[in-house]
């Protein structure tokens, strides 16, 4: 028997509608739950152990994963078996995670797992876009403690009128691509990229995502009531003592507040605040520090951030000594690598990045095979992130989620400057060497130039800046952070980047932790984040002002030609036997698309040596010549027969012609070498096709005076017999079988 079904619908308000449903799938799990939008659905399930782990931190799993029956397809790979997941599904679990790590309490440590898996999928829907929906739609089912319910909406603009949830189609006619995640009372997350779009048409996309997701968390509530609502679990709590937290507070905040102030480096300030906190457990006992390290600790760390936090908010300084505006020391360099197409080094403050570029063919292009999207990308930039960068040694465990996330940022900052009509294939390849605050932004400002250094025509320089918020709300004071720290970073009620051109912005990414922020405090930021943006545009310019007009002379240089669809065969040869010598012969690499529209051949030729390509382009013009009938053309003898001699046109080297004996001259030739040789040159006559051979026929005397005296010589008689026409009588070879007695007449006679 069927369990019963609850179900939520939410209009989207353009006859599109998303469904929430429980009580038919996976119930033993704590919370579990299908979305549906169209054919697309999910499922949503959520698990949390009742016991505490033995950390101090919540030990919370996101995993989303998209499943290739899903889309009636087979994996990729030998095995045929979902692996490892893709970037697309990673980044898309950073999103979700992004929202509903801080809405579950600070001591909650029980190991949690949501997991989103894509069950049905429809092209006119993306999945992505409903996952935080199913994450916190699933938790409000279940009896976590978990603060209230949220949401995710992806926002695109189409013609100024903004569209939630749009399909892959029409976000390719979008010039805003965001993904919000809200509850009901605030906005806590924003991530997207933007067609160089203003502060506040950025906030006006937020304010719109926000309405919608105010009606799918009213949604989750109605969903959660009619199920039943279960009472939050109880847990175990962190112990607490608050005249423990007083006294190392007042043992503290001075302190730390001083040497806040000091302006010091990051290795002296650590130092500095280390000294402090070993003096503070020094001065209790072995027995309290045995019964109360681990609130020592906690307990330091928190009057250390309120600390560090009024310094900026009363005075208006921080760690470094800097004002809330002030911009890091930036130094930058270009063509710091010899043997790459491009490269540079980013430097701000205590934050470097040394990037890379690498130019190929759209044989090099990044393949994305995912059930919602394939695809490809000819421009893709990877973002590593070694335990060096911040003086640490620590397990290498291959490309992490961060370095994925943040190289995606930078990716997106800087793609929509790349002309589309760049022929090449770009990658880019950032090497964090130093860490101090945002080295995804110094991604950013390192890419741009390294592919300035390439002769990558980018549109515009694009820069990136990495901003932070802090507030008080009894006091109603706040501070906004230009460039923040690393330690900065942690302290903060709001961290967001935001990259763009001189013109507008390009790409953001926001975490909000404080509730309510008001959008005049968010647009101030955007405007002072704007400010910095252009302060590091102006470093970026001075070092490198435009991209350079042509690629290095080691890097390859790319040139493209269509070749019709009937001459590919040709080009490419029997078993691609001519393409790859002419490969070898160049020193080129060649290879053919055929575009989708006209379904004619485009050819990518790429090489150092600009004679290789020269060659390659008289090979596909020679194959695209047409003689005229009646104009002549000069050829060269390449090869020597007993019946004539083969030419090729001098204007287009490889395409040959038969040049027959009887045409060399008026007079009879009895051989060809009598009147031409190999590599002789001269012109010829072009008569189109001979009806009689049905090939090409052209001819050297027809342009030649005819000799004083000349008598052609009478044509051929077909009636005569001969060896041509012995079929015409009764003693051709043919008719003889039939003249033929059988062999017992011929022993009667």
């Amino acid at each position: 028997m069927i369990p019963k079904v609850f179900k939520e619908v939410i209009d989207l308000g353009d006859g599109r509608e998303i469904s929430i449903e429980t009580g038919k799938l996976a119930k033993q799990a704590h919370g579990s739950v299908v979305v549906q939008s169209g054919n697309c659905m999910l499922l949503c399930t959520v698990v949390s152990n009742y016991k505490s782990a033995d950390v101090d931190f919540l030990p919370l799993t996101v995993d989303y994963r998209e499943k290739f029956a899903a889309a009636g397809r087979y994996p990729g790979g030998f095995f045929k078996r979902e692996a490892r997941p893709s970037d697309g599904e990673v980044l898309t679990m950073r999103l979700v995670d992004r929202v509903l790590r801080p809405l579950f309490p600070k001591d909650y440590h029980s190991e949690t797992q949501v997991m989103i898996q894509l069950m049905s999928h429809d092209d006119n829907v993306m999945p992505d876009a409903m996952a935080g929906l199913a994450a916190s739609a699933a938790i409000q089912l279940s009896d976590f403690p978990f603060e209230c319910p949220i949401s995710e909406v992806r926002v695109g603009r189409i013609n100024g009128e903004f569209i939630v949830n749009p399909s892959f189609k029409q976000l390719e006619e979008s010039d805003i691509d965001m993904v919000i995640g809200a509850s009901a009372d605030s906005v806590m997350m924003v991530e997207g990229e933007m067609d160089e779009i203003s502060e506040e048409e950025m906030t006006e996309a937020i304010k719109f995502a926000h309405e919608a997701i105010k009606v799918q968390c009213e949604a989750q509530v109605k969903l959660a009531e009619a199920f039943g609502k279960k009472e939050t679990r109880e847990y175990e709590s962190e112990r607490e003592d608050e005249d423990l937290a007083k006294k190392i507070h007042d043992m503290a905040y001075d302190k730390v507040y001083a040497v806040a102030k000091a302006g010091s480096s990051k290795q002296e300030r650590s130092a500095a605040f280390a000294e402090i906190k070993e003096e503070i457990i020094a001065s209790f006992s072995e027995e309290e520090q045995e019964d109360f390290g681990d609130l020592i600790s906690k307990y330091y760390s928190k009057a250390e951030k309120n600390a560090v936090r009024d310094l900026t908010l009363n005075e208006g300084l921080r760690l470094d000594g800097r004002k809330t505006t002030d911009i890091r020391p930036i130094w930058c360099e270009i063509d710091y690598l010899p043997s790459t197409h491009g490269s540079s080094i980013f430097t701000r403050g205590e934050t470097q990045a040394l990037a890379t570029v690498t130019l190929g063919t759209s044989r090099e292009a990044n393949q994305i095979d995912m059930p919602s999207y394939e695809g490809e990308e000819r421009f893709y930039l990877h973002y590593n992130f070694p335990p060096f960068s911040t003086g640490e040694a620590r397990p290498i465990r291959g490309t992490s989620r961060r370095e994925v996330g943040h190289g995606n940022l930078a990716q997106r900052a800087l793609k929509g400057m790349v002309p589309k009509d760049c022929p090449y294939t770009v990658r880019v390849v950032s090497e964090i060497l130093e860490s101090n605050g945002s080295s995804s932004m110094a991604t950013v400002c390192a890419g741009t130039m390294a592919m300035m250094d390439a002769g990558v025509q980018l549109k515009k320089p694009v820069s990136g800046i990495a901003m932070g918020l802090i507030t008080d709300t009894e006091s109603g004071k706040y501070a906004v952070l230009s460039d923040i720290l690393g330690d900065e970073d942690h302290l903060g009620d709001m961290d967001f980047k935001v990259t763009g051109t001189a013109d507008g912005i390009t790409a953001c990414q926001m975490d909000i932790k404080v509730k309510g922020l008001s959008y005049e405090i968010l647009v101030n930021a955007l405007k002072q984040a704007r400010d910095g943006r252009l302060h590091i545009l102006g470093k970026i310019t001075d070092t490198i002002s435009q991209p350079n007009t042509e690629v290095k002379s080691h890097a390859p240089k790319m040139v493209t030609a269509i070749l019709p669809n009937d001459l590919i065969g040709a080009f490419i040869g029997p078993g691609g036997k001519v393409i790859q010598e002419l490969q070898k012969e160049t020193n080129t690499t060649i290879v053919i698309n055929e575009d989708p529209v006209t379904e004619e051949g485009i050819v990518e030729i790429l090489g150092t040596d600009q004679e290789g390509i020269d060659a390659v382009l008289a090979k596909i013009e020679s194959l695209k010549f047409k003689p005229e009938v009646g104009s002549v053309y000069e050829v060269k003898v390449i090869k020597m027969l007993d019946f004539g001699a083969v030419v090729e046109y001098v204007e287009a080297p490889g395409n040959e012609v038969l040049l027959h004996v009887s045409e060399l001259a008026w007079e009879r030739t009895e051989n060809v070498s009598d009147v031409v040789n190999m590599g002789d040159v001269f012109d010829v006559k072009y008569f189109g096709v001979d009806p009689r051979t049905r090939k090409e026929k052209v001819s050297r005397k027809a342009i030649l005076p005819k000799p004083e005296g000349y008598v052609a010589r009478p044509p051929r008689d077909n009636n005569r017999g001969g060896r041509d026409n012995r079929g015409r009588d009764n003693r051709g070879r043919d008719n003889r079988r039939d003249d033929r007695r059988p062999r017992e007449d011929k022993r009667e006679d």
